[in-house]
């Protein structure tokens, strides 16, 4: 199974003191990062979403978000809309602990919808079939992504669990 990678990276990171794509972590740029986990896990195409801040990301396809300052929404459609995949994985790039045997997880997995958790705790990486693709889109405002879509859809959502090989933590909770 193959599925598309998605890197929201768009966001001005007011509570970080800057955009978080190119700050360097472990000497590696997050958007490199992110990047690289998505293409270990398994993901081909990897779409990057960035806004705030743009440059070259290597490996991945860029598109703009224009409209970043909306929140997390709006990067979400705009990642959507530049894809036409069977199913898109969907990741944060400031996921420090992200890996890519978690990413393979999901792209190994027959979910058509589907929600990381850390030993029981839901939160990134998701996967959207492209049946739910639209619906996503629609309910992505703000800075909610596609929380509002899965918790209406909760009977089709799979959890996976990644908690043993991953950690979700973000860089404003490090």
């Amino acid at each position: 199974m193959t599925a598309a990678g998605l890197v929201l990276a768009a966001g001005e990171g007011r509570r970080f003191g800057g955009p978080k794509a190119p700050a360097v972590v472990d000497g590696e740029r997050l958007v490199d990062r992110a990047v690289r986990i998505m293409r270990e896990g398994g993901c081909d195409p990897v779409v990057v979403v960035l806004g705030a801040w743009i440059g070259d990301v290597p490996g991945a396809h860029i598109v703009v978000n224009d409209a970043w300052r909306e929140g997390m929404g709006s990067s979400l459609r705009v990642g959507l809309a530049a894809l036409d995949a069977d199913r898109v994985v969907v990741s944060l790039v400031d996921l420090p602990g992200m890996t890519g045997e978690a990413i393979r997880r999901f792209v190994d997995s027959p979910a058509r919808l589907a929600q990381g958790a850390f030993d029981g705790e839901r939160g990134h990486p998701v996967a959207i079939g492209a049946e739910h693709v639209a619906g996503v889109m629609a309910a992505a405002t703000g800075d909610r992504g596609a929380r509002d879509y899965l918790r209406e859809h909760a009977n089709d959502v799979i959890v996976i669990e990644i908690g043993d090989v991953a950690s979700g933590d973000d860089l404003d909770h490090r």
